[in-house]
């Protein structure tokens, strides 16, 4: 008996059969970017059905940023290299967003010709739910960290928030203070409010006041118009003042006054304005020491420290190192479109090494340098900071509990750093993680001259 000879529209209705069993998502393009097809499960990740999409771009179904920075599909068809599990975002028919991983090919006819390309992908949603369901013990908010310190600070947080209290926080430099005021934040009763942050060491005295208080028209030469402070702009919300120890004993007065009488003048002005915000400061200095040198107003340290939280430096807490560079390490694949996916273990060994005197923002800095240099799917020692070599290695000071020793151990930190860079304020800063303004009043604080 003769073979029934197979027409073309026969292999489609195969070929579509087999697709459609397939529980990944599957769909082809053609050298114009166009889909040609598009299977079950790609209708059911989507929210899109096959009619609406062939002939559609691939671009305008799945709405993926990557799409626009570095098409995985485009990269495929142009250089013929395959892409094997690659984490994306998409938005799906109902503009929800859906984690899934993509693998690309390039797609021939059987003469060998390339006619356009194939992309099968995966809903990550149920994975992404686990992963937050397992980490949810480490995390709050933004903050990522297993270590004991931070945790007793995470237990605590929801309370805090939920209050109305005044709220200190203190920790080094790039610990992350301003993550901790922003979970305070996004977690209280005045969520739906604005939450506005001051650098107070960033800006100077005469600039300050008026920042905070806001002015009248006609207050001095250049006020032209009315201009609101930040105390009207975080009305209803919560005011961060960030270096809150920078300030100068006059502001010190005017907001001890706002603390206790809910109320200030903006400048020029005749009248009071209430101050419907919660106060959450935070300060690198021990402020306790600068009341005892007559630095700081001791009504107003106690105004302010009515729940203190105590942001360890990371050097203390390296065993949240793996946690937070695997947070960077997809934070900068989103952000740049590389596919970087892990940290070789000698660069590993190297991070953990390090004392890190800028804390988890200079973990931060060290990582996207490393995501500029590398070309391959693994960090390595190459790709790291020269000051992160063994070479350069030092021994961070360590704190003794004698609050007189912190003076001689900033300053020692801020002439190490500016050292490494040849007295170049401008980077110096940028590893310390504070304001170029805020490093040279420190520096004249400490008698450090430039050589």
């Amino acid at each position: 008996m003769k073979a029934k000879k197979t027409t073309p529209q026969g292999n489609k209705e195969i070929t579509d059969l087999i697709l459609d069993s397939i529980a990944d998502g599957v769909f082809t393009i053609d050298q114009g970017m166009r889909i040609t097809t598009f299977n079950k499960a790609a209708e059911q990740i989507t929210g899109y059905a096959r009619r609406e999409v062939v002939g559609q771009f691939c671009h305008d179904i799945f709405k993926a940023d990557i799409c626009f920075k570095m098409c995985p599909l485009k990269h495929t068809a142009r250089t013929f290299e395959s892409i094997v599990n690659m984490e994306v975002n998409i938005l799906n028919r109902q503009n929800q967003e859906v984690p899934i991983s993509i693998s690309t090919s390039i797609l021939k006819n059987r003469k060998g010709e390339v006619v356009g390309a194939v992309e099968t992908f995966r809903d990550l949603s149920l994975i992404h739910e686990l992963r937050k369901e397992i980490s949810r013990q480490y995390t709050f908010q933004d903050i990522v960290s297993k270590s004991k310190a931070v945790a007793k600070l995470l237990n605590i947080l929801p309370d805090v928030a939920q209050s109305d209290a005044t709220v200190l926080i203190r920790g080094e430099s790039g610990t992350g203070k301003e993550l901790f005021a922003t979970a305070i934040h996004n977690t209280s009763l005045r969520k739906k409010g604005p939450f506005v942050a001051v650098n107070c060491g960033a800006l100077p005295e005469t600039l300050l006041e008026s920042e905070l208080f806001g002015y009248k028209k006609g207050a001095f030469t250049d006020a032209k118009r009315d201009k609101p402070g930040r105390f009207k702009m975080a009305a209803g919300g919560t005011l961060f003042l960030d270096e809150i120890g920078d300030l100068s004993k006059g502001t010190q007065v005017k907001l001890l006054r706002v603390l206790e009488q809910r109320e200030y003048e903006p400048l020029g002005s005749t009248s009071t304005e209430k101050a419907d915000v919660r106060i959450v400061a935070a300060s690198h200095q021990d402020l306790s020491s600068l009341v005892k040198k007559g630095e700081f107003r001791e009504d107003l340290f106690y105004r302010l420290n009515v729940m203190k939280l105590e942001i360890p430096p990371l050097r203390d807490r390296k065993e949240d190192l793996p946690l937070l560079v695997d947070h960077f390490v997809r934070k900068f694949t989103e952000k740049t479109g590389k596919r970087i996916r892990a940290v070789s273990k000698r660069a590993m060994k190297r991070l953990l090494d390090y004392d890190y005197p800028g804390n988890v923002r200079e973990l931060e800095n060290v990582l996207e340098h490393a995501f500029v240099l590398c070309k391959g799917p693994e960090i390595k020692t190459s790709h790291l900071p020269e000051n992160l070599t063994p070479s350069n290695h030092r021994t961070a000071p360590q704190a003794t509990g004698k609050t007189s020793r912190l003076p001689e151990l900033e300053k020692q930190v801020i002439v190490e750093a500016l050292e490494r860079y040849g007295w170049d304020r401008s980077q110096a800063a940028r590893e310390l993680g504070m304001h170029r303004s805020t490093l040279w009043r420190k520096m004249q604080r400490h008698g450090i001259e430039v050589p």
